[in-house]
């Protein structure tokens, strides 16, 4: 008996199996051991929990993760269908509002009016010229690490990744350097749904507001004019909403993926010693880790339109049904015995209609992000035992908490005339010394030096494999 005749036979009722919590320490510690016990347990797609009674599935593989997100008929991404709100099961202070929330935006809808919305973004997005791109991100990374004390120690989250994408989309919205770290705390509060969720939202959507309405009678060479300007005549509202699409989107994943991307090359030795054999480069490395360690793990959601069967679960209309990422890159079924060296295949960036419009410029970010810390750096080596290394309690983002580090020398990189000078917060940047690109210059003095200079031969030779 199949499990909608099991759900539909009298004196048969179909029982929904018990969810595992996708919150807290578990989905934190150890996530792909909880997707492959729920993989074992459930199969394909499995049931869920995102808070005490707010139940939905969490699909695990591969081929049913891209059934959902081609099949728009059948599972749609408009939220107000789910059974747990229509039933007023959702508390009204959820954590999980912001995060799931209907909004008029290209994330919330289906068909034509998706497509209207999708095309004002990847229009915008478009606009973006990468090689200003990569000189902004380059001159913001210089900015952070000139930034750091002469101590030779930093935490690259603190210092580095959670700073350097809003640095760079504050500079594409056209606002001041200075309002970056309050733009990263609302948005990570945002989405870690966690207790300041809600606060983080609203004021996330009303400095955004604020920002629109002032474009919209001063506009100028920025996203946000942009938007307002297309030709399919985005409202005030919707350019708000898809702002904040654009700002967690754009950022959030970067973070997380500069993060993940340099803990690999940190804490993974077979990797580094392909990596300075050059037989891989920064890009394989963040290829690496989109399969592996995505920076959004799971992805909400898609809601079954009417009664039907996933993964040999029965999914019921109003159902929500969770995009694992992560787990659905993990899926044995997908890896052959060559493994995933130079395979992008990986649902990461999501799949169809609803694929993310935002991969070319947030490669570029990432990628010049990794490639300039590695050069001003390099003997850059983690600080503390990669087991001590803790991960943001998210259902959604797969993010470390803090990546210690320590280096002994910085190289500097020239700037070439026509770049923007870009100023740091603390320290002046780097590029104002003028040694030569192969010149290594020591960050402390005195008594230090010859300490960091042992250390720094040391760090070579594990640097190189040794």
């Amino acid at each position: 008996m199949t499990v909608p005749e099991q759900a539909a036979a009298p004196g048969c009722p179909y029982t929904r199996p018990a969810g595992a919590a996708l919150y807290g320490p578990a989905v934190a510690e150890d996530p792909h051991g909880l997707y492959a016990r729920l993989r074992a347990e459930h199969g394909p797609v499995a049931p869920i929990e995102l808070e005490p009674g707010a139940e939905a599935w969490l699909v695990l593989g591969y081929q049913e993760l891209l059934e959902l997100t081609r099949n728009e008929q059948q599972f749609s991404k408009d939220s107000r269908r789910w059974r747990v709100l229509r039933e007023g099961r959702l508390r009204p202070d959820s954590h999980l509002v912001p995060m799931v929330m209907w909004r008029p935006t290209l994330q919330s809808m289906d068909g034509a009016e998706h497509q209207r919305l999708s095309t004002a973004v990847a229009d915008t997005l478009a606009r973006i010229d990468h090689r200003e791109l990569r000189e902004t991100t380059e001159a913001a990374a210089l900015a952070l690490i000139g930034s750091w004390g002469p101590d030779g120690t930093a935490d690259l989250v603190a210092q580095f990744t959670r700073q350097l994408p809003l640095l760079v989309f504050t500079r594409l919205l056209g606002l001041p350097p200075e309002d970056g770290p309050h733009l990263v705390q609302l948005i990570t509060a945002l989405v870690d749904s966690g207790s300041d969720s809600h606060r983080a939202a609203a004021e996330f959507f009303a400095l955004l507001a604020e920002l629109v309405r002032r474009r919209r009678s001063e506009p100028g060479q920025d996203l946000v004019s942009w938007l307002l300007g297309h030709p399919v005549g985005l409202t005030d509202e919707e350019v708000v909403h898809h702002l904040m699409v654009i700002l967690v989107a754009g950022n959030e994943p970067c973070i997380n993926w500069i993060g993940n991307t340099v803990r690999l090359l940190l804490t993974d030795r077979r990797f580094r010693t392909t990596l300075t054999g050059g037989r891989a480069t920064v890009a394989d490395a963040l290829d690496e880790v989109l399969w592996r360690d995505p920076p959004v793990q799971n992805f909400p959601g898609r809601w079954a339109v009417s009664d039907t069967v996933l993964g040999g679960q029965y999914i019921s209309a109003g159902d929500m049904l969770v995009q694992g990422l992560a787990a659905a890159n993990d899926d044995p079924a997908v890896h052959g015995p060559g493994g995933i060296a130079g395979n992008r295949a990986h649902l990461a960036w999501g799949s169809g209609p609803h694929v993310c419009p935002a991969q070319d410029p947030a490669r570029l970010i990432v990628e010049t992000a990794i490639e300039t810390l590695l050069h001003c750096l390099p003997d850059l080596q983690l600080a503390v035992p990669a087991n001590e290394l803790t991960w943001r309690q998210s259902p959604w983002s797969r993010a470390l908490v803090s990546l210690p580090v320590l280096y002994s020398a910085f190289v500097p990189t020239r700037t070439e005339p026509e770049r923007t000078p870009w100023t740091a917060p603390q320290r002046p940047s780097p590029t104002d010394s003028t040694p030569s690109a192969g010149t290594s210059t020591p960050r402390t003095d005195g008594s230090a030096r010859s300490a960091r200079r042992r250390r720094s031969s040391s760090l070579a030779a594990w640097w190189s494999g040794r």
